[in-house]
């Protein structure tokens, strides 16, 4: 079999990397149009991944989050976007790295993206779980969802959507509530 030297794998997953930098960056200077909102699962252990102590430790792999109604500051670069949300009325700073990104869904248009990254456990005398990100041994091309593709619903740490007047909610790996529940996206559009 031949051997790719372009790397057309990892080519095509900036290329994708880079429509979330540009939604996110016009986010960031209009807001969100008409009923757009997005989930982000990152890899929280992922190198340039900023979250608190206290988040990290709920979420030590990975982690959802929701950019609707309550959120704040959203700054986005070349290479990364940081932004203000609320956990538990706990209000933080995130900063995610593009390249932390495993998902991307916006269910207003069914719009999902994938992306194939793995965390390789660090082995050795002086292993402290440390964890680095790895490209996996088969890459898949990334996994582009259209319209017609059943969505997946966000991984762990998905937030309720906030009624207006109510504080967004957030649950640990366990699934137990600490003053909150994991809601899938299926169960939360059967609301409506």
């Amino acid at each position: 079999m031949p051997q790719d030297m372009i790397r057309y794998d990892i080519l095509a997953q900036e290329a994708l990397r880079g429509v979330i930098r540009k939604v996110l960056g016009e986010v960031a200077k209009a807001g969100l149009p008409g009923n757009h909102h997005f989930f982000v699962t990152f890899l929280t252990g992922a190198p340039g991944v900023r979250i608190s102590t206290r988040l990290h430790e709920k979420y030590p792999e990975q982690m959802t989050i929701v950019l609707q109604h309550q959120f704040w500051d959203l700054q986005v670069t070349d290479t990364l976007f940081e932004v203000g949300l609320s956990f538990g009325d706990v209000p933080e700073r995130l900063v995610v790295p593009f390249s932390a990104i495993r998902g991307f869904y916006d269910p207003s248009v069914n719009f999902e993206l994938e992306f194939d990254v793995e965390v390789e456990e660090a082995v050795g005398d002086n292993d402290q779980g440390i964890t680095s990100i790895a490209p996996p041994q088969s890459i898949d091309k990334p996994k582009v969802a259209t319209p017609s593709a059943k969505p997946k619903p966000p991984v762990k740490a998905a937030r309720k959507p906030a009624k207006p007047g109510e504080k967004p909610e957030a649950a640990d790996e366990s699934g137990e509530k600490s003053s909150a529940s994991v809601v899938s996206l299926d169960s939360f559009r059967k609301k409506k």
